[in-house]
């Protein structure tokens, strides 16, 4: 067949050229294709058995293969039928959105809840929460509920709360005080007296915006990364940390009056273990002050706190909704930001209290923003002053350090990573930049470190647009262990406790992950928790024995294999084609244990 010299755009072949053409193209049966599509899926193969879920996927029963097979056909059955503009979408036609697998978060959370992955990936035992700050775990629905229901709560703000400005950035507080304060004032009219407490209830029933309704909405637009915010990125990441540190400073006055807090320990256990998680790492900064049933001062230590904690643990597991439910411990945490006395002062602290309540003290740990804060390289005075501290106490208080949750690539919060690591830390919570260092993932591998992963966060708070750009499949690729955490949830606009919203982003934006690679990331959460204290040693060699140790760990993580399994046939069962398939696979299971 000749060619023509042309550079126009190409006109559409005669058939009688075409049928000549046709005849040169090889099929796709030939044996050089079939031979190039057979190195190709061997390439794919050999690159999949690096992964970190290798070993979990071989180990799969016969029972669980078919529930990963089903989730598989779920999962793209709704990708064509929900996660997709041709069908009618309330949501497109409200704000125009292009609906999309692993479409942002805060877009997607009600579609996403109203799935049959969602039903599923609910259900699912995802062992243990390994990165949650507990000022941000309880839904604020609940918890401003329970403000206004607890007598004598005062509202105070040191400006009148009478402008946009005012309303949507002045530091506002709560209090209880004995008697009521503030009695004619309105915290909302400009004739307010700054610092002057203002009854709750009679403040909330007075909102301008619409008395008590009103005022509940307004205060949890306050409180959470609106969807706006979140996805506002030409703003950049200090902006959209501004107000997510602002939060804290007001959760710290309402959480930790008792009758709240041991209310808020309640629902937060509750949430955790509806949602298949039985055990919680939590970290706290503690810059609040605590405040027993009707007082108005407040404690001069933690060790109260640190008593109703230990007591709301213990009676939840012993309740009957508790049933089954691991228990929490306390990685402590101070402010990265913080000048040398204040951060020594807090480190005392930490050892006063694990001294006193040495089983609910797991570790240490520096909070906010890393960009914004000193690297760990500048605290190092104050990590090795700690350290000697604990050794001649006779304690160890192990780190299991924030590092590398930036964008930076080379700069002092990406090099936190490096410090992390040479400092012995356990766990790296975040590790979002990570991906960027081939040697650090070669050490962490090595080390037996876990990173802990919080893609909602990470995308809320403008590291990455979305699930889908999120860097923790590199990671997975590489062989790097890792977990599936919740960060913060409420203030996120998660809505409650439990971790199913990160694994079904996960699980729905990663094509190499399904159902077997969040089974990996659930088993490695119970492989990595602070149950005890544990020598440096002894915690390598747990992880390395994973179930065939004989401690807490071992044990913990048999219990979590039951569960796997268990809701691996309920899968076959919800959703396989007819019980003959759940018979078969039983059956299978028998003879593969025979063997």
């Amino acid at each position: 067949m000749s060619r023509v010299k042309d550079l126009a755009w190409p006109s559409r072949m005669p058939d009688d050229e075409w049928a000549e053409v046709v005849q040169g193209i090889p099929a796709k049966d030939e044996p050089f294709v079939k031979k190039y599509l057979d190195g190709r899926e061997a390439l794919i193969a050999q690159e999949k058995k690096q992964r970190s879920d290798h070993a979990f996927r071989q180990s799969l029963s016969p029972i669980a293969r078919e529930a990963c097979s089903i989730v598989d056909r779920i999962r793209e059955e709704e990708r064509r039928t929900i996660w997709t503009s041709e069908f009618e979408d309330i949501l497109a036609q409200k704000t125009g959105t292009n609906v999309y697998p692993g479409m942002m978060f805060s877009l997607a959370k009600k579609r996403m809840e109203i799935t049959k992955l969602w039903q599923i990936v609910r259900k699912m035992p995802k062992g243990a929460l390994l990165h949650a700050h507990m000022d941000a775990m309880v839904d604020f629905d609940y918890l401003f509920d329970v403000l206004l229901e607890t007598k004598g709560i005062h509202i105070h703000c040191m400006c009148p709360l009478s402008t946009p400005t005012a309303l949507e950035g002045a530091a506002i507080k709560f209090k209880f005080l004995t008697a009521e304060h503030g009695s004619g004032s309105s915290i909302w009219s400009p004739d307010y007296v700054p610092n002057t407490p203002v009854l709750l209830s009679k403040a909330a029933d007075s909102f301008s915006g619409g008395g008590r309704v009103g005022f509940l909405n307004w205060l949890k637009d306050r409180c959470t990364i609106t969807s706006t915010e979140s996805i506002e990125h030409h703003n950049g990441v200090d902006v959209v940390w501004r107000k997510f540190s602002s939060v804290f400073t007001i959760l710290n006055t309402i959480i930790f009056y008792e009758p709240i807090f041991r209310r808020f320990m309640r629902r937060m256990m509750q949430q955790l273990h509806a949602d298949g998680v039985k055990w919680v790492d939590l970290r706290l900064a503690f810059t609040f002050f605590y405040y027993s049933e009707g007082k108005e001062q407040p404690e001069a230590t933690y060790e109260r706190m640190f008593k109703v904690f230990g007591q709301e643990i213990e009676d939840f597991k012993n309740s009957d909704e508790g049933k089954g439910f691991w228990g929490a411990r306390m990685i402590w945490t101070g402010i990265r930001v913080l000048d040398t006395r204040k951060i020594v002062e807090d480190m005392d602290a930490c050892i006063s209290i694990k001294l006193a309540f040495p089983h609910l003290i797991s570790g240490y740990d520096l909070v906010g923003q890393e960009d914004g804060g000193r690297p760990l390289k500048d605290l190092l005075p104050e990590l090795l002053w700690f350290k000697k501290q604990c050794a001649e106490e006779g304690i160890d208080i192990p780190f299991f350090f924030h590092a590398g949750e930036c964008l930076g690539d080379g700069s002092d919060t990406d090099q936190n990573l490096f410090d992390a690591i040479l400092l012995g830390t356990r766990r790296i919570g975040h590790g979002f930049s990570l991906y960027k260092h081939p040697l650090l993932i070669d050490m962490v591998k090595d080390k037996k470190i876990l990173v802990e992963s919080c893609p909602i966060s990470n995308e809320v708070l403008r590291l990455c647009a979305s699930v889908m750009s999120h860097p923790l499949p590199s990671l997975l690729a590489r062989g790097v262990s890792c977990a599936l955490c919740n960060d913060d949830p409420a203030i996120l606009g998660q809505d409650t406790a439990g971790m199913t919203h990160d694994f079904w982003q996960a699980l729905q934006g990663w094509d190499n992950l399904g159902l077997a690679g969040l089974g990996s990331l659930a088993e490695n959460s119970v492989r990595w928790a602070a149950f005890e204290d544990q020598s440096s040693s002894a915690w390598v060699h747990d992880i390395k024995e994973a179930t065939l140790g004989s401690g807490v760990r071992a044990e913990r993580m048999k219990q979590w294999i039951v569960e796997w399994e268990q809701f691996c046939l309920w899968i076959v069962t919800e959703y396989g084609d007819d019980g003959r398939l759940v018979k078969k696979l039983r059956e299978e299971t028998r003879l593969d244990a025979h063997d």
